[in-house]
C-alpha cells in the first residue's frame, strides 16, 4: 500500500507568504513489507512543523526530493535532511534534486548546501535517468518553468504509477509524459481564465487529466486566486470536463492507494 499525506496545499508567492494554506509538500510512504520506504517531496516552509502535526517522524524519512529551486518547494529541505541523518551523525538516505537545487544554474541556486549534501548516503541530480528508492522507481519527467531545470516525477510503485507534476506550463507533450499513471497530482495555481506564465490553470488541468486518464486526479498547490475561486468547485469542473475523477487536496489530507 502507498499512503500520500498532503502537508500543504498552498503554492505561489503570496499563498506562501501569508500561509493561507500550508506549504509542507507531499509525504509518500510505501508499506511494502520487505522494504518500507518514506519520501518527502518538495518540503517548503513549515514542512517540519506539519510533519509533526500529522504524526510523521522526520528521523524515519528515507529520502527527500526537491523538484526545483523555488522557496515554496525547498525551504525546509535542509532541516529535514538534518533530521533524516540524525544531525549528520548517521550517513543515511537519498537527497534528490533538480540541477538548480544541488548545483545551481545561472542565477538560481543551489538551495541545499554542500554540508547537508555530504551527510546523506546518496545525493543525485534528477535529470534523465531513473533511480531506485527502496521498491520505488523515480523517473524524471519534463516541465516548462522559470527554473529551467525543473523536473516532474513518475513514481513507479507496486500499486501503480503515482505522477507528481512539478510547476509547469501546459503542453500536450508534457501531459503525455504522465500517461498510465493511476494517480495524477497536479499543481493548479490559478483558476479558470486566470492564466500566468509557467503555471497551470483549471482549464489546463482539465485538458491535462483528459490526456493522462488516471484513476484519480488530485489538484493542489493553490495560489490566492485559486483559493478565492474555491478549489473544490474547480475540481468538480475539471471532473465534468475531463471525465476523470478529480478532488481538491486539503491540508493534512491522506490518500491510500492499494
Amino acid at each position: 500500500m502507498i499512503k500520500l499525506t498532503f502537508l500543504g496545499t498552498g503554492g505561489g508567492r503570496f499563498a506562501t507568504l501569508y500561509q493561507t494554506r500550508a506549504t509542507g509538500g507531499v509525504y509518500l510512504e510505501d508499506f511494502t513489507p520487505e522494504k518500507p520506504f518514506r519520501v518527502h517531496i518538495d518540503p517548503g516552509p513549515g514542512a517540519l512543523v506539519h510533519a509533526g502535526r500529522n504524526g510523521i517522524n522526520p528521523t524515519q524519512t528515507d529520502g527527500i526530493i526537491v523538484t526545483h529551486c523555488h522557496p515554496d518547494h525547498y525551504v525546509d529541505a535542509e532541516i529535514l535532511t538534518e533530521a533524516m541523518t540524525m544531525g549528520g551523525r548517521r550517513k543515511k538516505g537519498f537527497l534528490l534534486g533538480s540541477r538548480s537545487t544541488l548545483e545551481g544554474v545561472e542565477n538560481i541556486g543551489p538551495c541545499i548546501s554542500r554540508y547537508f549534501q555530504k551527510n546523506v548516503e546518496t545525493c543525485m541530480i534528477i535529470e534523465k535517468t531513473s533511480m531506485k528508492l527502496g521498491e520505488l522507481v523515480v523517473t524524471p519527467a519534463p516541465a516548462i518553468h522559470s527554473d529551467p531545470t525543473t523536473v516532474g516525477l513518475r513514481i513507479s510503485t507496486n500499486t501503480g504509477i503515482i505522477a507528481y507534476v512539478a510547476d509547469t506550463e501546459f503542453s500536450k507533450e508534457i501531459a503525455g509524459a504522465y500517461r498510465n499513471a493511476r494517480v495524477l497530482i497536479l499543481p493548479v495555481t490559478r483558476p479558470r481564465a486566470a492564466k500566468i506564465p509557467y503555471h497551470l490553470t483549471t482549464d489546463d488541468a482539465a485538458e491535462f487529466a483528459a490526456i493522462v486518464k488516471p484513476e484519480l486526479c488530485i489538484i493542489t498547490h493553490f495560489g490566492l486566486k485559486m483559493l478565492e475561486a474555491d478549489p473544490e468547485a474547480e475540481a468538480r469542473w475539471i471532473e465534468q470536463q475531463s471525465k476523470v475523477k478529480c478532488i481538491a487536496a486539503s491540508d493534512g489530507m491522506k490518500i491510500e492507494v492499494d
